[in-house]
């Protein structure tokens, strides 16, 4: 489903868009084509996403579980440039 859809025209939820500009308010400086994993793991980065993440809770279902990500986006899944968020 992900690779047959244009990503900008895929919605996984029905608040998608307004997940997106929570996370532009809250992460503004984030690069989300290279990820460092301090600024998703370390104590401060985890003080900004907990908050960001129960924002959300009532709204969608699951809204606490982890994903995988690619850690630099132009390179596939692999062992070294995956994480879990």
């Amino acid at each position: 489903l992900i690779s047959s859809v244009d990503p900008k025209f895929l919605n996984l939820t029905k608040v998608d868009d307004q997940i997106y500009a929570e996370f532009r308010r809250t992460f503004r400086d984030l690069k989300v084509d290279v990820l460092d994993p301090e600024e998703l793991k370390s104590e401060p980065a985890k003080e900004k996403w907990r908050p960001f993440c129960l924002s959300f809770q009532g709204v969608v279902e699951d809204f606490n579980f982890g994903t995988l990500l690619r850690l630099d986006c132009s390179k596939d899944y692999t062992e070294e440039n995956t994480i879990l968020g």
